[in-house]
């Protein structure tokens, strides 16, 4: 694991510093926006965290091609989280546990959209394998708007024996597949109501034939154009918020 990690724009910022993110340093660029500065500068004098003035070419060495509003930050390494203590922040809510298990999401940009709307959605949290997949980076986090502060997320070795714990755990496995007979509206998309645990495939394959065979049940989202596929962060959000509609008819 890297020793430190950057964090780049005026949202993913803000809240790494709201969400008692160990920062150790900020640049901020010379003549960056005072819209986009005063907030972190006031939350950074707060905490006592050092503010240094650089020239902008300088943000741009430390984090290349990202969009970093002239604000970058050093921070600690991302703290994943034990699957244990995703279950354990449900049960203390006094929800039904909802999962997002991402089998091997590529694009941060991807992995950064689905962690904003999992936010947005009540997500207790994400899983993600330890190889073939994005990890949390500057990207990421810059592209989950600081999403990425508020919704933990689990590295594990071997996906397959994490679906295996989580059934034991009474957790259901949902799969989406675009070959799937079922729909996300259909009868026997029930299984959304209650501790479910939400399968998205990679952006090109899909999931892995393994982990399709794991699933309780395989479902598909209804297709009236005549492209058979959706940005997996787009399809990711709709299954998200089709959970999200049936628990709050259920109250």
């Amino acid at each position: 694991m890297e020793e430190q990690e950057w964090i780049g724009g005026k949202h993913s910022v803000l809240e790494a510093l709201r969400a008692g993110r160990t920062i150790n340093k900020i640049w901020v660029a010379e003549g960056a926006q005072k819209h986009l500065t005063a907030p972190i500068l006031a939350e950074s004098k707060k905490q006592g965290i050092v503010i240094q003035t650089v020239d902008k070419r300088k943000l741009d060495q430390l984090v290349p091609g990202l969009q970093h509003q002239g604000i970058v930050a050093q921070a600690a390494p991302y703290a994943y989280v034990e699957v244990d203590e995703i279950l354990g922040r449900a049960k203390e809510k006094n929800e039904a546990p909802f999962i997002l298990i991402l089998d091997e999401i590529e694009d941060p940009h991807n992995l950064g959209s689905i962690l904003r709307t999992a936010e947005c959605t009540g997500v207790h949290g994400v899983i993600i394998p330890k190889r073939r997949s994005a990890s949390i980076t500057a990207t990421v986090s810059k592209t989950s708007a600081g999403a990425v502060e508020y919704v933990p997320v689990a590295r594990v070795t071997n996906l397959a024996q994490c679906i295996d714990d989580l059934k034991e755990a009474g957790v259901w496995i949902v799969g989406t597949d675009v070959a799937a007979k079922g729909e996300i509206y259909d009868r026997e998309a029930d299984v959304l109501n209650g501790a479910v645990g939400i399968v998205i495939g990679n952006e090109n394959k899909g999931m892995g034939r393994l982990i399709s065979q794991k699933c309780d049940v395989l479902l598909k989202l209804p297709m009236a154009g005549k492209l058979n596929s959706l940005n997996a962060s787009v399809a990711a959000g709709v299954v998200m918020y089709e959970v999200l509609r049936r628990r709050r008819i259920e109250g």
